[in-house]
Order: C-alpha cells, then sequence, then structure tokens
C-alpha cells in the first residue's frame, strides 16, 4: 500500500516528467560589468539537455523510493499505451512499442530504479544538502548504467535502432549529456534541500 503523501508525490512526479521531457536547462553568467554597476545584460547558455532526468530525481528527493519509481512507471507506461490508443506523444522521439528500438529508450527505463535510489538515499536519515546531492547523484549514475546496458544488448542482439556505431550511441546519449545532467542532479538536490526545509521534513 502506498501513502497519501506518496500517490501525491508520484502524481506531482510524473507531470513534472512529462512537462519537463522538452524545457531545456539553462545556465546563466551574470557580467563583471552588472555587479560593478555599469549596466549590461544576463547571458543565458544552454546545458545541452531538459530536465526530465531531474524531474525523477526531484521526486525521489521530495516524495521517496515509492512515489519516484511509480511515477516512472506511470511515465514509461503512458508513453507507450497513450501513443498506442491515441497517438498522443510523451518522449521526446516519439512514443509506442517502436520506442523500444530507439537507442534512448534503456534510459528512461533507467529513471524507474534511478528515481527508487534517489528516493532512498534521501529519506534514509535527516536531509542535508551533501546527502541529497549524493542521493540525486547516484540517480543520475544509474540512469546511465541502465542506459549503457540497453544500448549495448540492443547493439548486440540487433533490437536497437541502428547508430553509425555503438561508440557513436554512447558518446551521444551519455558522454555528451552527462556535464549538463550533473548539473541539473546538483540544482535538483538545492531546491529539494530549501523544499524540504522549508516543509519540515
Amino acid at each position: 500500500m502506498f501513502a497519501p503523501s506518496e500517490l501525491l508525490w508520484a502524481l506531482i512526479g510524473l507531470m513534472l516528467t512529462i512537462g519537463s521531457t522538452w524545457l531545456e536547462a539553462f545556465v546563466f553568467a551574470v557580467p563583471m560589468s552588472v555587479w560593478k554597476g555599469y549596466g549590461g545584460d544576463i547571458e543565458f547558455y544552454s546545458l545541452g539537455v531538459t530536465f526530465q532526468v531531474g524531474a525523477a530525481l526531484f521526486t525521489g528527493c521530495m516524495g521517496g523510493r515509492n512515489a519516484a519509481a511509480l511515477s516512472q512507471i506511470a511515465y514509461v507506461t503512458l508513453g507507450i499505451a497513450l501513443f498506442e490508443r491515441f497517438g498522443f506523444e510523451v518522449f521526446t522521439q516519439g512514443a509506442g512499442v517502436g520506442y523500444l528500438r530507439e537507442p534512448s529508450f534503456g534510459y528512461l527505463l533507467g529513471f524507474i530504479p534511478a528515481g527508487w535510489l534517489c528516493g532512498a538515499l534521501a529519506f534514509r536519515a535527516k536531509p542535508t544538502l551533501e546527502r541529497l546531492a549524493f542521493a540525486a547523484l547516484s540517480g543520475l549514475a544509474v540512469v546511465h548504467l541502465c542506459g549503457l546496458t540497453y544500448l549495448t544488448l540492443g547493439h548486440l542482439f540487433r533490437w536497437v535502432k541502428a547508430e553509425p556505431s555503438l561508440l557513436t550511441a554512447m558518446m551521444d546519449y551519455s558522454v555528451v549529456q552527462i556535464p549538463g545532467q550533473v548539473m541539473v542532479a546538483c540544482a535538483i538536490a538545492l531546491l529539494a534541500y530549501a523544499m524540504r526545509r522549508a516543509l519540515f521534513y
């Protein structure tokens, strides 16, 4: 049985994951001229990733392991079922049963154990910024472990759509993505820490 709070956070996590699928992550830089009072514009730089992984990790940090895992199970299920029934695309590159052949599908599957692990670590003891950051980064590591495993097996057994090479796919879906996703995970940990302090839990 799930507690009402877990079900609420699972629903929030599902909505956040769907909404953040197309929400690109940015960082901003404030020029020295602004700090010195001379004016200028704040510059924004894309991290080259979306907040999708961050949504799964945030749910774990705030709602715990059950809420995070449930939200991501619902996300993957809806991504397949809604497309087959209504043609509604939930994932970034489409949806439906055919998405199982996409190189990125293993990373989406990784959201489930990643959210669970992140939530388990985040609620193991009193929340500190370091503990929440470790929980989020551990979850991120699980996403990439699952994704790389899926990519490797998919290439060996030829169920994943052809990429130029397995190494190219690993570079595109893991190596290039990791720096931006690490920054998102750290930002999520900071946000979750502030919110848990404000909500007294």
